[in-house]
């Protein structure tokens, strides 16, 4: 059987404001990849390329329809 190390608050993660865990960078680079959920502490850049409130399997639509610099899309010009 597989033994895992119990996580350490302040080290593998913290809880934020709301109460929640939030993992930390530490923790997300011992896990080795990316899980591509946009973690708040991210350290594979994956947060910086995609929306959150987006489901994963529709990010890659959304990065080439919509750039955030440019105006709303659903604003009418």
């Amino acid at each position: 059987m597989i033994q895992t190390k119990p996580l350490e608050l302040n080290i593998d993660y913290t809880i934020n404001a709301d109460g929640d865990l939030v993992f930390t960078k530490n923790y997300h680079l011992k896990r080795g990849y990316c899980c591509q959920s946009a973690c708040l502490n991210c350290p594979y850049g994956f947060n910086e390329k995609t929306n959150p409130h987006v489901p994963a399997e529709f990010n890659d639509a959304w990065e080439t329809q919509y750039d955030e610099t440019d105006s709303d899309p659903d604003e009418d010009n």
